[in-house]
């Protein structure tokens, strides 16, 4: 019996029964749809969080303070007050370091009149602004002047100004920072995100500022500690050159041999999400994964229930001459036609899903999801390959009835 035959004889036979086909197919559309819902929301948030990281740039590195011991307990790296602002000013003398940008790290309860927001603020300096590859949307940013004044002055993120001004122009405003006034002078322009990763709900002050009245950063061999130096380098093809020259100025301005200091590139950080948003993807697919399987319990179940109500029908198939290699491909046949007609609906019901769940707003950040083939084509595969599994075990039970057994069922 060749492929047509088989074929038009499992059409027939889902034919006769469409509801019990359609309930049976239901499981594998429902565990399709999800993989691919699931698969789609993962490499969204992977790619938002790459476009992210790449937009700033990848010829940057940055430079953090190591860790600190007490007790024989080793704290986490970036513990450590081991960097000052005196580090950056040296930094900016290498040949191949083209914007040199610390920056200190801390969170503010941010107020204007009935409004108010947690925003994570940044103290920086105007170098800032070209080594991070950001720009104002309007007034200014922090300048010379006001770090070297300490002035009370702050740029806001997009959303941080949305949140505290809806529409109105937050540029000349007074807004609250613990409590303490500060100045709006400009706004950022929009850059998205997800999550903790979002730009646009930062803050900026002056360097100098954020040490004196927010952080209180302490003290470093005489030197005003700072979180981070960020460094724009000429071509990230010298990356590994630039990071020895870095290491060798900081361990001579430190006087030690063993680096109190990590230095960390742009495409260490790439990596890194990668693979936290890979796994999180392999992770939502598997789960999604389960529902497959059940799906395919519900095929071989439908089989099974199938051979034993066409025992006799097999019989006289037998004894007119079809071979166990023919029952065996009509059944399994169906199970393939059951199981991919039920993958290809579930990737179009996946996608529309998809395509439903794009643009939510979560938190901060707006969801959005990407569709690839490859996803496509895992959860059809996928699909086939479970009509395949739980499809052989009743296919190989039909075409091992005897003859005469299969004829005298009753």
């Amino acid at each position: 019996m060749n492929i047509t035959q088989s074929l038009r004889i499992a059409l027939r036979s889902i034919g006769a029964n469409k509801l019990r086909a359609g309930l049976t197919m239901l499981g594998i559309i429902i565990g399709v749809m999800a993989v691919v819902a699931m698969l789609s929301i993962g490499r969204g948030a992977s790619a938002a969080i790459t476009n992210q990281i790449t937009s700033i740039g990848t010829n940057l590195l940055y430079v953090r303070p190591g860790s600190t011991e007490s007790s024989g307990v080793r704290t986490a790296e970036g513990s450590a007050t081991s960097l000052t602002k005196e580090d950056a000013a040296a930094l900016e003398d290498l040949a191949d370091a083209v914007g040199v940008a610390p920056q200190v790290e801390s969170f503010g309860q941010m107020a204007y009149l009935g409004n108010n927001t947690n925003a994570r603020v940044l103290g920086v300096t105007p170098q800032y602004l070209d080594t991070m590859n950001v720009k104002v949307a309007s007034g200014e940013f922090v300048s010379a002047a006001n770090v070297t004044a300490s002035s009370a002055v702050v740029v806001l993120g997009s959303q941080a100004a949305t949140t505290l001004f809806d529409t109105a122009d937050p540029v000349g405003q007074s807004v609250r920072i613990n409590g303490q006034i500060f100045r709006v002078v400009g706004v950022m322009e929009s850059k998205g995100g997800t999550g903790f990763m979002n730009s646009d709900t930062q803050v900026y002050v002056p360097l100098t500022t954020a040490m004196s009245r927010l952080s209180r950063a302490g003290q470093f061999r005489g030197g005003n500690s700072v979180s981070v130096i960020n460094v724009k380098i000429t071509d990230s093809a010298k990356q590994d050159t630039v990071v020895q020259e870095i290491s060798e100025v900081l361990r001579e301005r430190h006087h030690v041999s063993q680096d109190d200091f990590n230095i960390t590139s742009q495409q260490d950080v790439l990596n890194a999400a990668n693979e936290v948003t890979g796994t999180l993807t392999i992770f939502l697919g598997g789960i999604a994964a389960i529902s497959l399987i059940v799906g395919g319990i519900g095929i071989m179940n439908i089989m099974l229930v199938s051979v034993t109500e066409r025992t006799r029908e097999i019989g006289i198939r037998k004894a007119v001459g079809a071979r166990k290699r023919d029952i065996l491909a009509q059944f399994l046949t169906e199970a393939m036609i059951l199981s991919l007609s039920g993958g290809l609906i579930g990737v179009l019901l996946g996608a529309l899903a998809a395509g439903m769940i794009s643009g939510m707003n979560v938190g901060t950040s707006t969801l959005n999801t990407v569709v690839d083939l490859d996803s496509i084509l895992l959860a059809v595969l996928f699909s086939a390959a479970v009509g395949l599994f739980f499809g052989s075990y009743p296919a190989n039970r039909a075409a091992s009835l005897h003859p005469i057994d299969a004829l005298r069922y009753e």
